[in-house]
Parts: structure tokens; C-alpha cells; sequence
């Protein structure tokens, strides 16, 4: 079986393209740079916003089977564009080139990403816990423009859909738009260096769910050959809750700091303000070039969205309902605080982050 990853240097392409490698299976990895995965596989270097470009790569895809989709776009400053209708517009252009790409290949089965914000995490409080079978939540998002065109698509041509909706995934990838452990990293050695308190950031506490990439890949590959998951949703946590200032003694002994009392920051704006010391920490341990900017992408701003930064009262609560995909027989689970550990020691194995 051949499966294209698309979006596969992001954080959930990237493990995607590993899971299904390890599997055996035929992975082409549609993106622009090739992915950072230790396996084999055939990269397919494009831009999805570059519909002739996409067409024109039509006959790479010839003997697809499966799709996982997983690419996205993101406008600056990542979470005002969440409201944006350029970034909804653009979105579901980019995956109607793809399936368009597609029209010859042997589809049996394509998955689609979505997340929290189908329920309307970034607008409103939402019901605890949010069921996949709740009515869809009545907010623009291009969630709602992909789904609807897969979903006929699926119709037309006779595939199979899954429709994956993880909550804050946890991973290695750096330079992306949501994933904190390298902000994590980078905010612990610019405090180091500088010889600033490694305080929590954020601001009013709060219980949240995580989920580890891993798992997310996994229950991807699971969904792409289960009966039970065809034509289904499904939410994807750990399979626990954590709150941000228990985690933060773990990250800091990890980290090689010591933790301090809160520092309400953002690091949207600390982290680009501390570049040059950046740039001296990675003279200094000799680690790969990556400027600031290209280590954290628009994470940063996700962390902030994530700590609750510059907030008096928390945020309401955000949990999903996992029930439905553990019934359908998918069960793998992740302890968080293991899950961020263990991706430090990636980071730091590929010199991204300092060994301290």
C-alpha cells in the first residue's frame, strides 16, 4: 500500500511518515522540505498553494492508496488568523488541489486532521466533555470547508474517511506552528544563559489535555485499514489531564535549570527580544544554525495561547471525550510528562537544543 503524507515536515506529518515507514508500508512525503524522519521514503517536494504545481505532480501519485492530510496554513502571529477568511479560503484550496491530483490515483481511505477548535475552543467555552457526536459548532473555520469537500469527494469517487481531532500535540518538529517543546527549550536556555528565572510564563492556572505525536501517528495509521474508524471522528488526548505549573518542575529538571516562582511573560514577545543571545547559545554548544525565528515558527504564540499568558482568571475549561475511539479499538495512551521529556532528548540528539 502507498500512502501520501502530505504536509510531512510539519509535527504530525513528520510522525506520520515514520509510523507508516516502520509499518511497511510505501510513504511518499508531499512538502516542501524534506521531513527530519530516520526511515525510507520518497519525498515529493511541493507547495500545496501552488495549484498548477500540484496538477502538474499528478503522476507521482498514480498508485496511491491512502491519504493523510496533514498540512495546514497558518497566517502570522498564528491564532488572530484562526478567524481569518484567507487562511479559511486558502486551506481548502490547498487540499481540493491535492484530492483534485488525486482523481486517477486508487484511493481506498484519506484522513483529515481538525482539532479543539471545531468545537469552538478559540471562541467560546465549550461543553465538557466535547463529543464527536455533538452537532457541528456554528463558527466559520475551514475545518468545515475541508470536511464538507472530502466528505463528497469520499462520496463520489467510494473511499473511506477519518476525521482525527488531537489536543495539543506534543513532538520534536521545530519551525512549525504549534509545538511548545522547542519554545519550552529555547525560553530554558536563553533564561540560562542569561541568568534569568525559568518561571512559568502564564498566567491564571488551569487543567488541560495533551497528546503525544506518537500517538497521534499511530491512531492515523490504525484509522487507515479499521472498519470501525470509516467515515468516523474521533478525539485524541493522552488519556490524562495536567496542569501547566505541576509539569513545569519536570521541564526544568530536564532542562538542566532550576524551576523559580512564576515570571508572567510572553514569550511572543521575550523570545524574539533575547535572539542575539540565542545565536550565542548555539555558537556556544555548538549546535545546528537555526535562527530564532526558524526554531519556533508561530509557536510561540501558541504557547502564550496555551499558558493562558497575561490572563487574571482562567480560561474555561477544554476537555475531550477520548471514549469513542477506545470502543472502536484504538487504546494507545502517553504519560505527558514522559512525552516532553523524552522529545527534549530528541531536540537535544539532533542539536536543536543545548545538552546542559
Amino acid at each position: 500500500m502507498t500512502v501520501l503524507v502530505a504536509g510531512a515536515s510539519g509535527l504530525v506529518g513528520a510522525a506520520c511518515v515514520t509510523a507508516f515507514a516502520e509499518a511497511g508500508w510505501h510513504v511518499l512525503a508531499v512538502s516542501r522540505r524534506a521531513p527530519e524522519a530516520g526511515v525510507a521514503f520518497e519525498h515529493v517536494p511541493l507547495d500545496l498553494t501552488d495549484a498548477a504545481a500540484v496538477s502538474a505532480a499528478a503522476p507521482r501519485f498514480a498508485d496511491v492508496t491512502h491519504l493523510v492530510y496533514t498540512a495546514v496554513f497558518e497566517k502570522p502571529g498564528l491564532v488572530r488568523g484562526w478567524r481569518d477568511q484567507d487562511q479559511m479560503r486558502t486551506n481548502d484550496r490547498m487540499l481540493r488541489a491535492l484530492t483534485a491530483a488525486l482523481a486517477g490515483a486508487p484511493l481506498e481511505h484519506a484522513t483529515l486532521l481538525q482539532g479543539t477548535k471545531a468545537y469552538g475552543v478559540h471562541r467560546h467555552p465549550i461543553r465538557i466533555p466535547a463529543r464527536e457526536r455533538e452537532p457541528r459548532d456554528d463558527h466559520e473555520n475551514f475545518y468545515w470547508l475541508q470536511e464538507d469537500h472530502l466528505r463528497a469527494v469520499a462520496a463520489e469517487r467510494g473511499f473511506g474517511w477519518t476525521i482525527l481531532r488531537p489536543q495539543l500535540v506534543v513532538g520534536p518538529t521545530h519551525g512549525v506552528a504549534m509545538n511548545l517543546p522547542p519554545v519550552i527549550g529555547a525560553y530554558a536556555a536563553i533564561c540560562r544563559a542569561e541568568g534569568l528565572p525559568f518561571g512559568f510564563p502564564g498566567g491564571a492556572p488551569y487543567v488541560s489535555e495533551a497528546v503525544d505525536v506518537r500517538l497521534v501517528a499511530d491512531a492515523a495509521l490504525w484509522a487507515a485499514t479499521a472498519p470501525a474508524a470509516r467515515d468516523e471522528h474521533f478525539n485524541l488526548t493522552n488519556g490524562e489531564v495536567f496542569a501547566w505549573r505541576d509539569l513545569w518542575p519536570a521541564l526544568a529538571e530536564e532542562l538542566g535549570v532550576e524551576p523559580a516562582p512564576d515570571t508572567p511573560l510572553r514569550l511572543a514577545e521575550f523570545l524574539p527580544a533575547h535572539s542575539g543571545t540565542w545565536d550565542r547559545v548555539v555558537a556556544s554548544h555548538g549546535l545546528r544554525p537555526t535562527p530564532l525565528p526558524a526554531l519556533l515558527g508561530e509557536s510561540h504564540h501558541y504557547a502564550d495561547f496555551h499558558f493562558a499568558a497575561g490572563a487574571g482568571t482562567p480560561p474555561p475549561p477544554a476537555f475531550v471525550s477520548t471514549v469513542k475511539i477506545h470502543q472502536a479499538g484504538f487504546t494507545e495512551t502517553w504519560d505527558t510528562e514522559e512525552s516532553f521529556r523524552h522529545w527534549f532528548r530528541i531536540l537535544r540528539d539532533r542539536r536543536i537544543l543545548p545538552v546542559h
